[in-house]
């Protein structure tokens, strides 16, 4: 049998990846970035949304605070901010910086990476937008439907 170098490794265990593989590790990837948090956080860092809601999410990725994240995401736990936050960072999706204020002055900011996927994530948000009504109408529907 062949000896194979690492980046030949890496490279055949790439082609295998398949998320219909419970074991796969693009399924795990796929559970994570298909959170409601996830896509949320990265819809305000790359559309450098405002609290205001007529201001929407239309402008240019920009870096956020913390607390400037957690008012904006309406009903996300300060836990689970966290624990979404740190988790991205792991994947290489966001970057933390702390500067040394007083108090701390720590950032969030999409890298390279990030932005890629926001790319994606903003049409499914807009898609969500857009359609609601529609949706609404089917859900009524299948209720009354169902009900009777």
């Amino acid at each position: 049998m062949a000896t194979m170098t690492a980046a030949q490794q890496r490279a055949q265990a790439k082609m295998q990846y398949d998320a219909f593989v419970a074991a796969c590790p693009s399924r795990k990837l796929l559970d994570r970035i298909s959170n409601k948090w996830v896509t949320l956080i990265l819809a305000a860092l790359g559309s450098g949304a405002s609290p205001e809601p007529e201001a929407g999410c239309a402008g240019e990725p920009r870096s956020m605070r913390y607390s400037e994240l957690s008012r904006l995401l309406a009903g996300v736990s300060q836990k689970m901010l966290t624990q979404t936050l740190r988790s991205l960072e792991r994947d290489g999706l966001i970057t933390r910086s702390v500067k040394p204020t007083v108090p701390v002055t720590v950032t969030y900011e999409l890298t390279d990476l990030g932005l890629s996927l926001h790319q994606m994530m903003r049409g499914l948000k807009s898609w969500a937008e857009t359609h609601m009504d529609e949706v609404l109408a089917h859900r009524e529907s299948y209720d009354e439907r169902d009900a009777g």
